[in-house]
């Protein structure tokens, strides 16, 4: 072999030995990743221990990648220094600079002249410091969610510590917009699963507020507190200001603390054309709260308190919540303050609810408290039976308003068992389970607080019976772009029939507070038809799944000879015949029959396109119409279609009917035109005249548009801005601008979508 040939093979020995060699000496033990270096040349060295590359270095370990162009690793400390445009690269972001000391066992160094991407983040520092795996700390640099060398703004800050994927944290900040620093922070926090702080400024006017411009600022106190300001004009009510705190992950549970006070000033005009006004202080203050305790053991509390002049001195139908939280009042026109506590153990759980009435101008039913234990059905044994209950212990007190009292409070205890014992089991193809169910029923005063205690008795007795059908039709096709693959039929029949005569205790002997002491006999079934088409398709990754392309539900319930329930004004039967609910002598049956008929149908023709409808069907029942009874009709029947054509390109449209009431289409749409731009719109359309009794006075609506809304948005690269056009009917036209950061879309913590009202024992 010639000198030369000889040479030239000594670099690929070299080579294949150091590799092999490094892949040993740089493992930290058993369960460490095994090291891989990749260079055009590696050398070793036994009198320093040290591995040396240089060229295209590569060194892969697990799923971290270093490259550079020269890499020195020491194979007893395990430090190595690389040089060369480093960077360093895994799972949770990347890290670039011209000089890397880094530790290939403790997974922590050194970035020089360094920048680093963690998404949504992007920045430059004079170096990085990677503390652990999980953690960078970059010192004197920047951070930003625009990717350009020169981005559009960023955080410029003396130290910035990110955890990849959870948070970011900065001290002594300025904010910059473009080269020009417009603000101070002291210190920023930012969970990356939260909205980016932000202010917003929405002016506009309205029909009862004129003039108008609202704000809110956003701002964190802490890693896991962040503020709210309001400040707010409205030019015929005058000035608003408040607070909020969203606290999330402490020591005692996550929650949301809203304050909004207005002294407000309203602005009347006389005939003289002077005007004049009249003040009236209102507040609106509420604290939701929710605190795991345990995996088994959860608190939920919510606290409302209200305080409105205008209600008092003024006008008794005026609400604060109303008048500027219009959305609240639409989800809860009185708000309950309640605690709930819940604990789940292996078979049951418990409740504990206390809920007390803060304001007094609305009626409420305080529980102070209400213990609720709940055994759901459990095998006895190795019997065929199974058991359950359901007991609730309480002091009730009926509290009316005080502007004005429309009746005397009512106190009382009561405590109310119910045990259930059934026995599923399977008679040729139906599934049966029969059951008998005793209701007891206790209280500590009678009616109008007399020293008798009642207590009544109930008996029930019933079943329930279900059975499945299906069928298999080999049916291929991509008709109509239908893409059925296969397609198989399941009717699934349901009946639950239950039966209690009266019980031992009339009604009109207990004292009333809600539906448990107005129990009266009852023989009735309760029967569903369920029906599915499925059929098989591809998902997303490719995988064929089932998918119920059509599924189509009815629920109605028959009544055998039903009685007729007692009140205090007399009620018109079907057959015309007036009964006088306050003889219990006149009472009289009525006739056997089905009550209405609940329809529920969703269809998704394709992967594109979703229709969903639901209707109910008047079939009989009891009217507070004198004149007549109407029956046999559709009283509600809505609908919804919804076409996804592409992402950022949809359609939809629905309907909203009451017989007795308003029938109203809506419309949304949304199209992305181009990269740099998207329009979309909303319309809510009246189709006939209704009464409306959401304002005061109640007004006629005729056919006519009571919502629009067109919104332009436009790219910014790291923002999207969007300029809005809002109309609605008796509220008047607000036009506003909102700029979002695309790494953090959300505009608004949905806090409240975490709290219900209370329910015990349905956790």
């Amino acid at each position: 072999m010639s000198k030369k040939s000889f040479l030239s093979c000594v670099p690929i020995v070299l080579f294949c030995v150091s590799v092999a060699y490094a892949e040993n000496i740089l493992n930290t033990g058993s369960k460490s990743q095994p090291i891989t270096i990749n260079g055009d040349v590696v050398e070793y060295s036994a009198d320093s221990q040290e591995v040396t590359a240089t060229g295209n270095v590569e060194i892969i370990s697990g799923d971290t990648k270093l490259t550079c162009r020269k890499l020195t690793v020491n194979t007893q400390t395990k430090e190595g220094t690389a040089s060369g445009k480093a960077r360093l690269e895994d799972s949770k972001g990347i890290i670039e600079g011209e000089k890397l000391i880094y530790n290939f066992q403790t997974k922590t160094g050194t970035v020089v002249d360094a920048q680093f991407r963690a998404s949504p983040y992007f920045g430059k520092a004079r170096n990085i410091d990677k503390e652990s795996e999980k953690e960078f700390v970059a010192h004197y640099g920047y951070a930003t969610t625009c990717s350009f060398n020169r981005p559009h703004y960023r955080i410029s800050s003396k130290q910035i510590n990110i955890r990849p994927k959870e948070l970011i944290q900065t001290k002594d900040d300025y904010l910059y917009l473009g080269p020009v620093p417009i603000m101070y922070l002291a210190a920023f926090n930012q969970m990356f699963d939260e909205p980016m702080m932000h202010v917003s400024v929405l002016p506009g006017k309205r029909k009862d507020w004129g003039p108008y411009l609202l704000s809110v600022s956003r701002f964190n106190l802490t890693n896991n507190v962040e503020g709210r300001a309001y400040l707010d004009y409205r030019d015929k009510l005058g000035w608003a200001e408040g607070f909020g705190l969203n606290y999330v992950k402490t020591a005692v549970g996550s929650g949301d603390f809203k304050f909004y006070y207005t002294d407000e000033s309203t602005k009347s005009y006389s005939n003289s054309s002077t005007v004049s006004r009249s003040a009236y202080q209102r507040y609106f203050m509420r604290l939701r709260h929710k605190w795991d305790i345990d995996k088994q053991t959860n608190l939920v509390a919510e606290v409302y308190k209200i305080t409105d002049q205008k209600r008092k001195l003024y006008d008794p139908a005026a609400n604060i919540l109303k008048d500027y939280f219009y959305r609240e009042f639409e989800k809860d026109e009185q708000p309950l303050s309640y605690a709930l506590f819940h604990h789940s153990f292996t078979y049951s759980s418990f409740d504990l609810l206390l809920q007390k009435r803060t304001n007094n101008w609305f009626d409420q039913l305080d529980k102070m408290p209400l213990a609720t234990f709940t055994l759901p059905s459990i095998q006895v044994g190795n019997s065929p039976f199974y058991f359950e209950n359901n007991s609730t212990f309480g002091t009730f007190n009926k509290k009316y308003s005080m502007y004005p009292r429309t009746a005397d409070d009512l106190t009382v205890t009561r405590l109310d068992t119910t045990n259930k014992i059934s026995i599923p089991m399977r008679v040729a193809f139906f599934r049966i389970s029969p059951f008998v169910q005793v209701r007891e029923t206790v209280y500590d005063k009678g009616v109008n607080g007399s020293s008798t205690l009642p207590a009544r008795s109930t008996f029930y007795s019933g079943a329930e019976v279900s059975t499945k059908f299906y069928r298999l039709f080999d049916v291929k096709t991509n008709a109509l772009g239908l893409d059925l693959n296969g397609l198989r039929h399941v009717i699934t029949p349901s009946i639950s029939y239950s039966y209690n005569p009266e019980p031992t205790t009339s009604s009109n002997k207990l004292p009333q507070i809600d539906g448990v002491d107005m129990l009266t006999s009852s023989n009735a079934a309760a029967l569903e038809l369920s029906n599915k088409l499925q059929t098989k398709r591809k998902d997303k990754d490719g995988k064929e799944v089932s998918v119920d392309f059509v599924d189509f539900k009815i629920n109605t319930t028959y009544a055998f000879a039903p009685r007729i329930a007692y009140g205090t004004t007399p009620i018109v039967l079907y057959n015309n015949t007036v009964v006088d609910t306050l003889d219990p002598d006149k009472k009289n049956k009525l006739g056997a029959g089905f009550s209405d008929f609940l329809f529920r149908c969703k269809i998704l023709p394709y992967a594109w396109m979703r229709i969903e409808a639901d209707a109910t069907y008047k079939h009989s029942g009891v009217s507070s119409d004198t004149d007549h009874y109407n029956y046999n009709h559709f009283s509600t029947v809505n609908y919804d279609i919804n076409f996804d054509f592409a992402p950022e390109r949809s359609f939809g449209l629905g309907q909203r009917y009451q017989r007795k009431g308003q029938s109203q289409i809506t419309a949304s749409f949304q199209w992305r035109l181009n990269p740099k731009w998207k329009i979309s719109m909303y319309e809510r359309f009246n189709l006939k005249d209704y009464l409306d009794t959401s304002i005061s006075p109640n007004v006629w609506v005729g056919k006519t548009s009571l919502e629009q809304q067109f919104t332009l948005t436009r790219n910014l690269h790291c923002w999207d801005v969007d300029f809005t056009l809002d109309t609605r009917k008796n509220s008047g036209t607000t036009i506003y601008v909102m700029f979002r950061l695309k790494a953090f879309p959300e505009n608004e913590f949905g806090f409240n979508q975490s709290y219900n009202e209370p329910k015990s024992g349905a956790q």
